[in-house]
Parts: structure tokens; C-alpha cells; sequence
């Protein structure tokens, strides 16, 4: 009997033993109800953004100035505008607009910031001044404003506010992972690595980076909910999408005149913002959890 207990034990040692970190992040990942409600909610707007487009009932840009502000019903879902297009069709193609927005400007600033972050957290000295400088007098600006004036001098075009995104979201990605740097740098392989004479760029490229994207990962994530509002807001003023491109925040600036008339014009697209956001801070959310050897029990 005792040996059969034995022999268990060891297969489970054994199990232990080849669930590698991913593996047992994904585990820990499943095990959110909420990660998984924000996964889904993801997906589906993903899903929404690939394939909708091919099965909009409506063409975007169909006007019919006898069916304005028509409220929903069952030829539209989710009422007309102020020009008697389909709402319900230009949210779908809006989607991937919001979403490309998004994800190129995390892209963009995840990729910048990481570089700049790990240069002035390795070299440090006037490098690390220089570049950390630079991050807080960018930081000392609320997000939007600063938005607001690099669209203001690139000109106003959905284009120019996706780069207006990415600009204003690579300090906090430097940061990020400058903090990481400072202490990954100290580790004993990273010493044994400089003894043995590895290059500095063989250390960044094969050890600090790789150990240096659990953080990224996760403020990617939350960070492209951040900058579909930001994106929103930008076209709510007039500084992001271009008539007649249906972005959720330029749907929502064009129907603020009829609030009271028709409401479904803005609810409908405030929803979508609404929905995507939540979705994005639950998904991170619960990779934080899962990655983040603190918030283990």
C-alpha cells in the first residue's frame, strides 16, 4: 500500500515538474471568471472587426435623408442617423477601426518605449538622465492634452491621432521596463554572462529583453483599452477620424445634437467604447494575476 501512495506522489512530483511558467500562467488564467468574461468580450469585438464587415446589412456611407433617425427595428437594428445611415452597420466597420487604433499605437509605443526603457536602465548614467527626463516632462502633461497638441500640430486625421497615441503612451512603457532592467541587470547570470565576455548586445537581446516582457504583456493589454478612449476622445473633438469613416468617438461627437430625439444614435456607439474598454481591463486584469509572481497565493 505504501509503495502504490509512493508511486503517486512521484507521478505527481513528476507532472509538477513539466508544467513549465506558461503553462501554469495559462492555468492560473482560466481560473478568472472575470479574465475569461473580458477574453470573450475581446474576441468577439475581434471577431467583429475580421468578419463583420463582409455581412453589414447596410453600406456605411448609404444615405436616405427620408429614414433619418429612424429608431430600431427589425430592417435596423439599431436605428439611422441624421443622414439615414444604418448604425448598426457603421459600429461593425467601426470596430476595426477602433481596434486597429488601438493595437498599432500599443505596437508603436510598446516597441519605443521598451527600447528606450531598457537602454537607460542597462547604461544608466547620462543616458538614463537624458531619457528619464524626457519621460517626466511628458508624464507632467495630462494624456489627452498632450494628444490634443500633437494632433493640433500634425494636422487633424484618424492617421495622425493614431501617432498622437503612441507618442503619449511610450513613458509609461519606458518606465515600466527600466525599473525591470535596474533589477534584472543585477542577477548573477547577468554578471557571469559579462565575465565570460558576452557582448552587451548578446545580454540585452538574449537575457534582458526576453525577462523583461511579463510587464510589457500586461500594460499592453490594459493599454489598448486606454487608447480607444483616447482615440474616441480625439474624434469627439474633431481631431481623430475624418467624415464619413464611422469611428465610435466621431459617431458619438455627430449625434450629440439629437441626445433627446434620438438617443439610440449615441447609446448604440457608447456601448461599443463601453463594451471594448471592459473587455480589455478584464483580459488584463487577469493576466496580471497570472503572470505576476506577487499576486500568487
Amino acid at each position: 500500500m505504501t509503495e502504490i501512495v509512493s508511486k503517486q506522489l512521484q507521478a505527481i512530483e513528476q507532472q509538477e515538474k513539466v508544467i513549465g511558467p506558461w503553462r501554469e500562467a495559462w492555468l492560473s488564467f482560466k481560473k478568472s471568471k472575470s479574465a475569461l468574461v473580458g477574453s470573450a468580450i475581446v474576441l468577439f469585438f475581434v471577431l467583429i472587426a475580421i468578419l463583420g464587415p463582409f455581412f453589414a446589412p447596410q453600406g456605411i456611407n448609404d444615405q436616405n435623408l427620408s429614414l433619418r433617425l429612424q429608431p430600431p427595428s427589425a430592417e435596423f437594428w439599431f436605428g439611422t442617423d441624421e443622414l439615414g445611415r444604418d448604425i448598426f452597420s457603421r459600429i461593425i466597420h467601426g470596430a476595426r477601426i477602433s481596434l486597429t487604433v488601438g493595437l498599432a499605437a500599443v505596437l508603436i509605443s510598446a516597441g519605443a518605449g521598451s527600447f528606450l526603457g531598457i537602454i537607460a536602465g542597462y547604461y544608466g548614467r547620462w543616458i538614463d538622465t537624458i531619457i528619464s527626463r524626457i519621460f517626466d516632462i511628458m508624464l507632467a502633461f495630462p494624456s489627452i492634452l498632450l494628444a490634443i497638441a500633437v494632433v493640433s500640430i500634425l494636422g487633424p486625421s484618424l492617421q495622425n491621432a493614431l501617432i498622437a497615441i503612441a507618442i503619449i503612451n511610450i513613458p509609461s512603457f519606458g518606465r515600466l521596463i527600466r525599473s525591470r532592467v535596474l533589477s534584472i541587470k543585477e542577477e548573477e547570470y547577468i554578471h557571469a554572462a559579462r565575465a565570460i565576455g558576452m557582448k552587451n548586445s548578446r545580454i540585452l537581446w538574449k537575457h534582458i529583453l526576453p525577462n523583461s516582457m511579463t510587464p510589457v504583456i500586461v500594460q499592453g493589454t490594459l493599454a489598448i483599452a486606454t487608447a480607444i478612449i483616447e482615440a474616441a476622445a480625439l474624434g469627439f473633438l474633431g481631431l481623430g477620424a475624418e467624415p464619413p469613416q464611422p469611428e465610435w468617438g466621431k459617431m458619438l461627437a455627430d449625434a450629440r445634437m439629437f441626445l433627446l430625439n434620438a438617443p439610440w444614435a449615441m447609446i448604440f456607439p457608447g456601448l461599443s467604447i463601453m463594451l471594448t474598454v471592459i473587455g480589455f481591463n478584464l483580459m488584463g486584469d487577469g493576466l496580471r494575476d497570472a503572470l505576476d509572481p506577487k499576486m500568487k497565493s
